[in-house]
C-alpha cells in the first residue's frame, strides 16, 4: 500500500492513471463495436497511418492530434475510395497497402528527412506518462462524444453487428450511423496514440474486447467486461512499467496478450 501511496504522490503517475481510465471507457464503448464488427484491422491501421503525420506536427508547428487526425482520415478515405475500385482486393487488402506505405513514409521522414529517428519510439509506443492537461481534455472529448453517439445510434450499430442486411432499413439511418462510428473509431485511436504509440492502440482498444467476447453472451456485459479488463490492464502495466523502469505502452500491451492467452486457454478448457 506504502508503494501505491507513493505513486499517487507524483503527478505524472496521476495523470498516467486517468489518461488509462478514461480510454477504458472508450475500450468498453467503441471496442466493443470494433470487435462486434471485425473492425480491428481497420482501427489498426488508422493508428498506423497517423505515424506520418505524428512525424511531421513538431517541424510544421501543428498539434500532434490535429496532424494524427488529417492523416488518420486521409487513411479512412483512402481505403473507402480504394475498396470500391479495387473490390476484388477485398478492404482488409486494401487496408494493408496503405498500412505499410503510411509506415514507410513515416519512418522515412523521421530518420532521413526530418532526422527525428529519437522521437520514433514515443511516436510508435507511446509515452504514457509523459501527458499533460490538454491530453486529459481531449481524450474526455472523445470520451462525451461516444457516450453520445452510443445514445444516438447504439441501436443501429447493434442491428449492424448482428444482421448487416438488416442495418440497410432507412429507419435506422444505417449509413449516417456508420460514418458516426468509424469517425468515433478514428478518434478514439487518435487520442490513444501519445498514450500508447500508432502501433499499440489495439492494446487497450480491442485486445480487452477481444478477451471479454470470449465470456459475455450480450453487448450489455461485453461493455462492462470490456471496461473492467481495460481498467486493469492499463492501471496494471502502468504500475508495473514503473516498477520495472520500462516503456508503459509496451507493458501494458504485453499484459493485455498476456490476458488474452489465459482466457483463450481457460476458455478451451471449459469447452473440452
Amino acid at each position: 500500500m506504502d508503494f501505491f501511496g507513493r505513486l499517487l504522490e507524483l503527478d505524472f503517475m496521476r495523470v498516467a492513471l486517468l489518461e488509462g481510465m478514461l480510454l477504458s471507457v472508450l475500450a468498453g464503448l467503441l471496442g466493443t463495436q470494433v470487435v462486434l464488427r471485425r473492425l480491428a484491422f481497420f482501427a489498426h491501421g488508422v493508428g498506423a497511418a497517423a505515424f506520418p503525420g505524428l512525424v511531421l506536427a513538431d517541424p510544421a508547428g501543428v498539434s500532434p492530434q490535429v496532424a494524427a487526425l488529417a492523416t488518420g482520415t486521409l487513411f479512412a478515405g483512402g481505403v473507402r475510395g480504394l475498396d470500391r475500385r479495387l473490390a476484388r482486393v477485398g478492404t482488409d487488402g486494401v487496408t494493408a497497402l496503405l498500412l505499410v506505405a503510411a509506415l514507410a513514409i513515416g519512418i522515412v521522414l523521421a530518420s532521413d528527412v526530418l532526422g527525428s529517428g529519437a522521437a520514433v519510439d514515443q511516436l510508435l509506443f507511446g509515452t504514457l506518462v509523459g501527458l499533460s492537461s490538454v491530453d486529459l481534455l481531449a481524450t474526455a472529448m472523445v470520451c462525451v462524444a461516444a457516450i453520445l453517439g452510443q445514445q444516438a445510434c447504439g441501436r443501429a450499430w447493434l442491428v449492424a453487428g448482428f444482421d448487416g442486411r438488416g442495418a440497410g432499413s432507412p429507419e435506422l439511418g444505417s449509413r449516417s450511423s456508420e460514418q458516426v462510428l468509424l469517425v468515433l473509431i478514428a478518434l478514439a485511436v487518435i487520442v490513444s496514440i501519445k498514450a500508447v504509440g500508432a502501433l499499440l492502440v489495439a492494446a487497450l482498444l480491442v485486445v480487452p474486447a477481444a478477451t471479454a467476447r470470449l465470456f459475455t453472451s450480450s453487448v450489455r456485459s461485453l461493455r462492462r467486461a470490456t471496461f473492467a479488463i481495460s481498467s486493469v490492464e492499463a492501471i496494471g502495466g502502468t504500475v508495473l512499467a514503473y516498477a520495472l523502469d520500462v516503456p508503459p505502452g509496451p507493458a501494458i500491451a504485453t499484459l493485455a496478450s498476456g490476458c488474452f492467452l489465459v482466457a483463450v486457454l481457460v476458455s478451451i478448457g471449459r469447452s473440452a
